[in-house]
């Protein structure tokens, strides 16, 4: 029964009957495929019966998890909207729920209490993924960077579940208006997506996948992005004792760029900034342009960036004299940069934080 995955066992009556009413009932013979690596994310599937194979890799495919009644599978491809990573089989005789993404994503933010379970059982699941991938660097001599690795990704998410569970509480609050759910429910999915690209970075640099991840360019408005962003990064400085400060408004100039990996680069930015002060301290926003290109420049009142740094700070697991971090931050904000034919430096200056400086190509009409 639907009520027994431990995912809906805290939904109600109505959201219930409304699963049952989206959730189909497929049954699959022993060593029958589910679903192939490359496929669509069409949906969310959970074992009703029967054991559930994943699987990733060419040529002999290597399996890394095994699922039994009650769990899920195929979440992150429809969270996502992309391909599916890995090849789900039935490893015997088994029947799950196939709930498609259509009708699914729309119940999920219907319900604050459904996503936030979710993004726990995902934070779960990349729990089990990197205790597998530890493992196997540790036969590759990587002791060093594994522990930083794993502590950082638990690390990274905390920041976006923390922000869920108090949009989620806001809901059992009196006197809670419409409007206010309203703007709860979108920073939920705000959050919901940005643990996506998460995912999918960590993914990228854990599996050494060298394929390019292409941006998704397009024109837009940067002074409304911006505008609309720092909402969410005050949110989360904030929660340190940290203050953003805005000294002057981006400028209304036409950008291509990618919203969604372009937030990754403000957000990463922003947490080094407020990691480095312990004790609180001001975020403060500077924006540039000419006829070729807009510049963002982030300082912080931090006691700057150490010396010996200098020359591998966007090198992958480049950290100093942090505790937690996966040390990707910086190397993911240079590629997201790149692939916009932008470019990121920083620099430190007598007196002040550490800056850091990207700039964006200007649309030319």
């Amino acid at each position: 029964m639907l009520e027994a995955i431990p995912l809906f066992r805290n939904l109600n009556s109505a959201e219930l009957q409304a699963l049952r009413r989206i959730a189909q009932d497929r049954k699959f013979a022993a060593a029958q495929e589910i679903f192939q690596e490359g496929a669509p994310g069409d949906g969310v599937y959970f074992v009703k019966a029967g054991l559930v194979e994943i699987s990733a890799g060419k040529g002999e495919p290597r399996v890394f998890s095994r699922l039994g009644p009650g769990e899920i599978f195929g979440e992150m491809a429809m969270i996502e909207h992309r391909p599916r990573s890995a090849t789900a089989t039935a490893a015997q005789d088994s029947e799950v729920y196939f709930l498609p993404r259509g009708e699914m994503l729309p119940f999920i933010e219907r319900s604050p209490g459904l996503a936030f379970a979710l993004l726990q059982q995902i934070s779960h699941r990349l729990r089990e993924f990197d205790q597998l991938h530890i493992r196997e660097l540790i036969q590759a001599e990587s002791l060093a960077v594994i522990g930083r690795f794993a502590q950082g990704i638990v690390h990274d998410l905390k920041n976006p579940l923390s922000i869920i569970g108090l949009s989620a509480d806001m809901f059992d609050m009196p006197g809670i208006g419409p409007e206010q759910k309203a703007k709860a429910q979108i920073r939920i999915r705000r959050q919901v997506e940005r643990i996506s690209d998460m995912v999918s970075d960590i993914l990228v640099f854990s599996t050494q996948n060298t394929e390019k991840k292409k941006a998704d360019i397009k024109p837009g408005d940067y002074r409304a992005f911006v505008l609309d962003l720092i909402g969410d990064l005050r949110s989360e400085a904030e929660m340190k004792g940290v203050q953003i400060e805005m000294v002057n408004v981006p400028p209304a100039v036409p950008v291509r760029f990618d919203p969604r990996r372009l937030r990754r680069v403000f957000f990463n930015l922003v947490g080094n900034a407020t990691s480095a002060m312990l004790d609180g301290g001001k975020i403060f926003f500077r924006f540039q342009f000419n006829e070729k290109e807009i510049a963002t420049e982030i300082e912080d009142t931090g006691p700057g960036m150490p010396a010996e740094m200098a020359g591998r700070l966007f090198q992958p697991f480049a950290t100093h004299g942090k505790t937690e971090g996966t040390g990707l931050g910086l190397s993911i904000c240079k590629k997201i940069v790149e692939d916009h034919a932008g470019s990121i430096s920083a620099r430190n200056e007598p007196g002040r934080g550490a800056i850091f400086c990207f700039t964006l190509p200007v649309m030319t009409t």
